[in-house]
């Protein structure tokens, strides 16, 4: 499996998008628009691919300057339990680190809860439950990142998202 950063209008792009529809949108009977697509070339766009084919996918996008979202995490579901989703967040939380940012959040789906809280992020506030996306809460690092993978060290003070 191969992480890396994904170009955004470029056929791996195309694939990312199709991938967060099927997984993402189409459930909730959503769909993208061409501005909102417009709009993510200034995103940190990740894919996760064996040899030409996307397994998965997530984008950061700049807060402010010390905070990163993580935001349309989304795995194949044939290919999800093995690995993909974690190899994705720590290749995003390495890519947020070595661009500068102290802190990664993410806004969650009820159903994804587990997998943050494994990756050791915990929720910080309760969401909109009326939500048609389902996001259940926006997540922290219990320990925020500085330097290796396997150990996250604190970034710096943690930012209250919900004044």
């Amino acid at each position: 499996m191969a992480l890396k950063i994904i170009e955004h209008n470029s056929e791996e792009y195309r694939q990312m998008v199709a991938l967060r529809d099927a997984i993402l949108r189409k459930p909730l009977g959503l769909s993208f628009d061409q501005t909102e697509l417009n709009g993510e070339s200034n995103h940190i766009l990740i894919g996760a691919f064996e040899e030409e084919d996307i397994l998965g996918c997530c984008m950061l996008i700049e807060e402010n300057p010390q905070t990163v979202r993580l935001r349309q995490m989304a795995v194949y579901n044939e290919k999800q339990g093995k690995g993909i989703g974690r190899a994705l967040m720590n290749f995003a939380e390495t890519l947020a680190r070595d661009r500068g940012y102290k802190l990664l959040t993410m806004h969650a789906r009820k159903d994804a809860q587990g997998f943050y809280e494994k990756m050791g992020y915990e929720p910080l506030g309760v969401f909109n439950s009326f939500s048609p996306t389902l996001h259940s809460a926006s997540f922290w690092p219990v320990v925020p990142m500085y330097s290796t993978l396997s150990i996250r060290e604190p970034l710096g003070p943690l930012i209250d998202i919900f004044p």
